[in-house]
């Protein structure tokens, strides 16, 4: 940004990308927890009152983030579905491999599950109505397409796939609490070896989770 003042419609829209953007960046170096207001406005070189005139909250950005990474991994999945199941298997076949690409999709960003961990608990409960209301109808539109996407290749799931997709994200979100685990943990491991058993892999934990779902869901003959 060279300009000192957003005076147009596409200054403003630049540096509303700018700000998402470094805000992106963060989220690949530390967890949701971590990423403040202070440092978003200092590494986009902005005082935090402007940053604030374009997002009301540090999560009215992270849910705009959400929104967005949700979209992207919508369009990759739909591409991985396509290329990762083949119509002509049985149900039980299909449902198997619906629940290994979609754990495998999901694992792959942690930053979205991270997200999605966050969503409720910390990302809904400090932005106004007006933001509140954009993120639920985004999200109901993410949702009505990921069933569209499950639908297609798994039409077997009929009403419940709409609480399929939202169980797997709701289950993504928790599993990702756990991945990394904080320093005071890794000591814990450190010290008494024994312990380290109970370390979550999140591609792991998620394909089991997932498969257990859903072959629950699958109605039976």
């Amino acid at each position: 940004m060279t300009f000192q003042r957003a005076r147009s419609e596409e200054q403003r829209e630049i540096r509303r990308r700018a700000i998402l953007d470094t805000a992106t960046a963060m989220l690949g170096e530390m967890p949701v927890a971590e990423v403040s207001l202070n440092e978003l406005s200092r590494r986009v070189g902005l005082a935090k009152s402007n940053v604030l005139r374009y997002f009301e909250t540090r999560e009215a950005v992270l849910l705009e983030l959400l929104n967005r990474f949700v979209q992207e991994w919508l369009v990759a999945l739909a591409d991985e579905l396509a290329t990762g199941i083949d119509p002509r298997d049985s149900p039980a076949d299909r449902a198997g491999r619906l629940a290994e690409v979609l754990s495998r999709s999901l694992a792959d960003r942690p930053v979205l599950c991270n997200l999605f961990g966050a969503q409720g608990s910390v990302l809904e409960q400090n932005v106004s109505v007006e933001v509140a209301t954009q993120h639920k109808r985004a999200s109901l539109d993410s949702l009505a397409t990921a069933t569209d996407l499950v639908l297609k290749h798994l039409p077997e799931f009929g009403d419940t796939a709409q609480g399929y997709c939202l169980q797997v994200l709701i289950m993504a979100g928790a599993l990702s609490a756990y991945v990394p685990p904080p320093a005071s943990i890794l000591a814990v491991y450190q010290a008494d070896p024994a312990l380290a058993t109970l370390p979550i892999d999140l591609h792991e934990a998620l394909r089991l989770s997932v498969i257990m779902t859903t072959m629950g869901a699958l109605p039976r003959p």
